[in-house]
């Protein structure tokens, strides 16, 4: 039985190979295969219209705050909330060609992320470098939410 050389979809940028690789080689890899954006960057890409997504945790959320106008998704719901065929696609989500940005907190889950939204035929998702942390420090809008008692 011959297996596919591109078996997880991650395209021609090596990321789909079966030998061992750290960490940091898998997102060099999978970074390889898109243009990452800055924070700068990022709040131009949302005001011509591209979806910017958190995937940050809820305390994460709570503590540092919001991305104004993002929509959140936690990760382990990724990739069904963006699906434009999922029957639990997010309203937003209306288009294989819908420029999406994901968020993370520091710029690493968001790389994975963007590869596996990719392996879905989202054909124009990217990340921010650096994260929320990045988009915060660079003087970006945020949003604090109030505190429950």
């Amino acid at each position: 039985m011959e297996v596919s050389e591109n078996h997880a979809g991650y395209g021609d940028n090596g990321a789909d190979r079966r030998e061992p690789v750290g960490i940091d080689e898998l997102l060099e890899r999978i970074r390889a295969g898109y243009e990452r954006l800055s924070p700068p960057q990022a709040a131009a890409a949302a005001a011509e219209g591209a979806l910017l997504v958190d995937i940050r945790y809820a305390a994460l959320r709570e503590k540092d705050g919001l991305v104004p106008g993002a929509l959140v998704v936690e990760r382990n719901e990724l990739e069904w909330r963006l699906d434009p065929r999922g029957s639990h696609r997010a309203p937003e989500a209306v288009s294989h060609d819908l420029r999406i940005v994901v968020i993370c907190n520091e710029g690493y889950a968001s790389s994975l992320a963007v590869a596996s939204l990719r392996q879905l035929g989202l054909r124009q998702v990217t990340d921010l470098i650096g994260g929320f942390q990045a988009w915060r420090a660079a003087g970006l809008p945020v949003v604090i939410p109030p505190h429950a008692p």
